[in-house]
């Protein structure tokens, strides 16, 4: 009985064995003096082994199963006892239940950790289309945003909130952090459109809104440099709510980022070094974020979906309160819990578009 499916895909074998060569030569590299004297090469060739390991240690277990698999399919055919046929066969069963199990676990640990993963994130909702209801459902999604937080005990701080009616947010600008957070809620950029009967509706007609929605990864210092020359900075008077010497001090701050024409303003805190320093924050992400988003849509010209490159005019998904429904346009993922979805409970999607998204990087690497 020969084994029903190769080890692999022809494509990736090659690869597992340039992994096994490659941690060859990054141990005899890591033991050198040179590597061993400087501290920043040192953590950097300790990195890629922390991800080669792994790796070589699933693709020598799937070959030593596979190898197996094919020994006790050989005793199924030659076995002349029933009872010892029997037993081989079951073992078969097993070792291609183990075979595909690792399969699955190389094909995962074939892709680069994304250094990306766990930097907070900078979510940013905006309303769109669809005048005060459209508010409504901003605000809708910005509490999403903080039960998916909770769920997993993400810490949230806002950057900056814009209210439009009461119950409503014409824009919020909210810091993410946790184990995770960018990896998970950078599928969350695009168009969010609500379907519903707005409260204001006397004759029950059904109305359609839009929020956009960013997500950026907060940027370190070391991402990039922003040249003082380059800002020009306006401090204002506050306005809206506050409480005392909110309203009464030139404490809010605008940023302008003269290169780019990116534009960001903060006027929560009634200092004004708080604000601009939160302003820094918002606007060294949006730079990191478009250097990010310049590199994906280079990579994905090649491929046939857009997860994953942020593309933030594209609507990704609908809430249709009627049926109780939230379709995912991207993967064509429809589930009929909306409650739920809006309650913070995104894991089904999220775990869809990290498959996905993961299918297409492992395609990138081995076309």
């Amino acid at each position: 009985m020969p084994v029903s499916t190769p080890l692999l895909d022809p494509k990736l074998d090659p690869r597992l064995t340039e992994a096994a060569d490659r941690l060859e030569e990054l141990d005899q590299e890591l033991s050198s003096p040179e590597v061993l004297s400087d501290p920043d090469r040192l953590r950097e060739l300790g990195q890629e082994r922390a991800w080669l390991e792994p790796l070589v240690t699933a693709a020598a277990e799937l070959r030593s199963t596979v190898e197996e698999r094919e020994g006790a399919g050989e005793l199924v055919e030659t076995a002349e006892d029933p009872e010892l046929r029997e037993l081989a066969e079951a073992e078969v069963q097993e070792l291609e239940t183990r075979i595909e199990a690792l399969r699955a676990r190389v094909r995962e640990l074939l892709i680069p950790p994304d250094p990306m993963e766990d930097r907070p994130a900078v979510v940013e909702v905006r309303a769109g289309a669809g005048g005060d209801e459209a508010g409504l459902f901003a605000s809708d999604l910005v509490r999403m945003y903080r039960r998916m937080a909770e769920r997993r005990n993400w810490s949230v701080e806002l950057m900056s909130l814009s209210e439009g009616i009461p119950g409503a947010v014409k824009e919020a600008v909210f810091l993410v952090k946790g184990k995770g957070a960018y990896g998970r809620l950078r599928y969350e950029s695009g168009v969010h459109r609500v379907q519903r009967v707005p409260e204001t509706e006397s004759q029950g007609r059904i109305h359609t809104s839009a929020a956009s929605v960013a997500v950026l990864p907060e940027a370190e210092e070391v991402d990039l440099e922003i040249d003082p020359n380059d800002l020009r900075i306006d401090v204002f008077r506050s306005s809206g709510p506050g409480g005392q010497s909110v309203n009464t001090t030139d404490s809010a701050v605008r940023i302008t980022h003269e290169p780019t024409g990116l534009v960001v303003s903060c006027q929560d805190e009634k200092s004004q070094h708080k604000n601009k320093a939160k302003a820094m924050k918002v606007l060294r992400s949006r730079l990191l974020d478009r250097m990010i988003a310049e590199r994906e849509a280079e990579r994905s010209r090649e491929r046939k979906t857009m997860v994953g490159t942020g593309d933030r005019s594209a609507k990704i998904r609908t809430y249709n309160f009627p049926q109780n429904r939230v379709t995912d346009h991207r993967i064509n993922l429809t589930v009929y819990n909306l409650e739920d979805v809006l309650d913070g409970e995104l894991d089904e999607f999220v775990s869809a578009l990290r498959l996905v998204q993961e299918e297409e990087r492992l395609e990138a690497q081995t076309s």
